[in-house]
């Protein structure tokens, strides 16, 4: 039984507040990346279904996908393509913004027999003509009764029209099991807005059964059906934050397949009470602090965690 995520791979070009070149460096990214990356660390077999060049930068990220143990889908390398790249500029915060060249386009991935849940986001569901390939897989895997994750994960230069943008975001998630996003995704899409009518209006669609809002260092708040619960992140000496949601979306979702949750079936994300979903978000705060502390997007392995985690995080 694997994951499979399908989603943007790259190499990021981190430049530090100041942008001395001497203090530049490359790290493999992309957000569906990270997550295959870190739910792998979490010991949940992972297929990731990307695009990649059969140049310096894809061999880079077969090799960081291979170190952590994450399957590479048939067909997602591709001879006499160039590897994705995105430069993220810190501030004196440490938050990134991100400057990308980008190729995505791919075939529509097959949902492998066994398949126990599917994720997807950012910018793999936006960009043409990749975006068709991967809305065709999450109808497959709808269709198929398949545990969906979703996180929009919204890239300012990517957005184009807010309004347009949401009707999209709203229309991917009716077909998502649980939909991850941050309040700076919010911001974005619905400037203005309520965070949590927002929310609200996510957990409407026909197949979710758990919105999630993170909020970066004042923690994450799930939202189900007659239930609002927040979590507080904990103190984090941060070096940066790249990488950090992605982090948090794979700490939950290794914890929900942990609790039979993802291929449990309709109905068993949201039969989580109010103390479980409570701890969900404690172990998904715990992992994303363990990525803010480091440099760079590197999520954690269950060792880097608390002996009791998500417990005693």
């Amino acid at each position: 039984m694997t994951f499979l995520v399908a989603g943007e791979s790259l190499v990021d070009i981190v430049v530090p507040a100041g942008g001395a070149d001497e203090d530049r460096h490359e790290a493999v990214g992309g957000s569906c990346l990270n997550v295959a990356v870190g739910l792998a660390r979490l010991d949940v077999p992972t297929t990731l279904f990307t695009r990649l060049g059969d140049d310096e930068h894809g061999h880079r990220i077969l090799e960081h996908l291979e170190a952590s143990g994450v399957t590479v889908a048939a067909g997602s390398s591709v001879a006499g393509v160039r590897t994705s790249t995105a430069t993220a500029t810190l501030d004196d915060q440490h938050a990134a913004t991100y400057d990308f060249e980008l190729d995505w386009d791919l075939p529509v991935p097959e949902l492998p027999d066994g398949t126990r849940g599917v994720h997807v986001g950012s910018l793999g569901t936006v960009l043409e003509p990749g975006r068709g390939a991967v809305l065709e897989l999450v109808r497959r895997a709808a269709a198929a009764e398949v545990f969906i994750s979703y996180d929009p994960n919204v890239r300012p230069s990517f957005l184009g029209d807010p309004e347009e943008a949401w009707r999209d975001v709203l229309g991917l998630a009716a077909s998502a099991t649980l939909v991850k996003l941050s309040d700076q995704d919010l911001r974005l899409l619905r400037p203005g807005a309520e965070e949590d009518e927002a929310c609200r209006s996510l957990l409407e669609g026909a197949r979710t059964e758990l919105v999630v809002l993170t909020r970066g260092g004042s923690g994450a708040t799930a939202y189900a059906e007659g239930a609002v619960v927040p979590v507080a992140a904990p103190p984090t000496d941060v070096v940066d934050t790249v990488g950090a949601g992605d982090s948090f979306t794979a700490a939950v979702l290794a914890m929900l397949t942990d609790w039979d949750v993802v291929g449990g079936g309709e109905g068993a994300l949201r039969a989580l009470d109010d103390s479980r979903l409570a701890l969900l978000l404690q172990g998904a705060v715990t992992a994303a602090a363990v990525t803010c502390s480091r440099r760079g997007a590197n999520p954690p392995t269950r060792e880097d965690l608390p002996a009791a985690w998500p417990a005693g995080s």
